[in-house]
């Protein structure tokens, strides 16, 4: 695959997973519990970096932070709306736990089907069922 995007061990028929959080820490969770449900995983910090991550690795799941800097995680999912994005959506807040409500009322609201909402911190079991 181009762009580096295939880990060793993993074969074309693995999933793929898209993590976008200011937090280091939380998109290293993410990946470890991804990666033994065979997924492959690209991980972003900068949001700014998003629209150009979502093309490169057409993720079928999509980790996605609320509060960032510009653009927010509302803001992307404004854009993956207009992309008519299929990924299913798992979007995470370690803050007002409304915020990820939000979110949630917002994509459906739009068309976006795929989505669930998780409070911080997300317990390995929650994400693993999720991602199953």
């Amino acid at each position: 695959m181009p762009n580096g995007l295939r880990a060793s061990g993993l074969s074309e028929n693995d999933k793929r997973l898209l993590v976008v959080d200011d937090e280091p820490d939380f998109c290293d969770f993410v990946e470890i519990v991804a990666r033994q449900l065979n997924y492959r995983v690209t991980k972003i910090v900068d949001s700014r970096r998003f629209k150009e991550a979502y093309h490169r690795c057409r993720p079928d799941v999509i980790v996605l932070d609320m509060v960032m800097p510009e653009p927010t995680g509302l803001d992307l999912i404004s854009w993956m709306v207009e992309e008519g994005c299929e990924a299913k959506i798992l979007i995470v807040t370690g803050y007002n736990p409304h915020t990820a409500k939000a979110a949630h009322l917002q994509s459906v609201a739009r068309g976006h089907l795929r989505v669930k909402t998780f409070t911080k911190p997300v317990s390995v079991r929650k994400l693993r069922a999720a991602l199953s």
